[in-house]
Parts: C-alpha cells; structure tokens; sequence
C-alpha cells in the first residue's frame, strides 16, 4: 500500500469518526433542549401545585447548567464541523477521550434532570387532594 492510499484511508476513517460524533452530538443537544422545554412545564406545575420557592430555585439551577452544557455543545458542534472540513489530525484515542468526557457532561445533565423529576413527583404524591 503507498503511502496517498494511506492517507486516503486515514482521512476517510478520520471523517466519519467524526461525522459519527457529531450525529451523537445533535441527538445530545436534540434531548437537552427537550429537557429546557420540560423544565418550564414543571415550573408551571410547581407554581400551581406546590409553590415551594427551594424547588423553584433548583428548577432554574438546573435549566441554567443545561443552558451552559448546550452552549458547551454548541461550540464542541462547531469544532467539529471546522475538524471534519480541515482538520488533518488522526482521529485517535485522545480525540475518542474528547468526546468522551462532553458524554459523560451530557449523562450528567439527563441524571439530574431524572432526579428533579423524582423530586418533584414525590412532592406532588405528597399533595393532599381537595
């Protein structure tokens, strides 16, 4: 093998490694801002139901840091677009590392958002009916 059918070979790996991370990434920013959607529906549920201001304040806590984590995206979205266009780095362990470490951000995001739910449903159980 010479060493353009190499390269070649290398590129075209390097290219849809990214193109498969990327597809990763917008079903991540896809969930989180159905999440941002979901929080401001909860928050009219607090409002309605409970009215606890110590509840509020994580719900806005929490859209606040999924704000920062899409915008984090966003820019991780950018880069690859600017790697898979011009890039000639290797995808290699550290670039697999990278991506890596914005899922285990975003699996954070989606455990949170799972625990404030639970919160919310256990104080809405807690609710006596009129």
């Amino acid at each position: 093998m010479n060493n353009a059918s190499l390269a070649y070979k290398v590129d075209t790996h390097r290219r849809l490694c990214i193109r498969k991370d990327a597809i990763e990434l917008n079903q991540w920013m896809d969930m989180l801002e159905n999440i941002n959607t979901e929080l401001d529906v909860i928050i009219r549920i607090e409002k309605k139901f409970l009215n606890n201001p110590t509840f509020v304040s994580n719900i806005k806590g929490l859209r606040r840091t999924n704000t920062l984590n899409m915008g984090t995206l966003c820019q991780y979205e950018q880069q690859l677009k600017k790697e898979y266009e011009y890039g000639t780095q290797e995808y290699d362990v550290t670039r697999a590392k990278e991506h890596e470490k914005r899922r285990e951000v975003y699996l954070q995001s989606i455990q949170d958002f799972q625990k404030l739910k639970l919160r919310l449903y256990q104080q809405l159980s807690d609710v006596s009916c009129r």
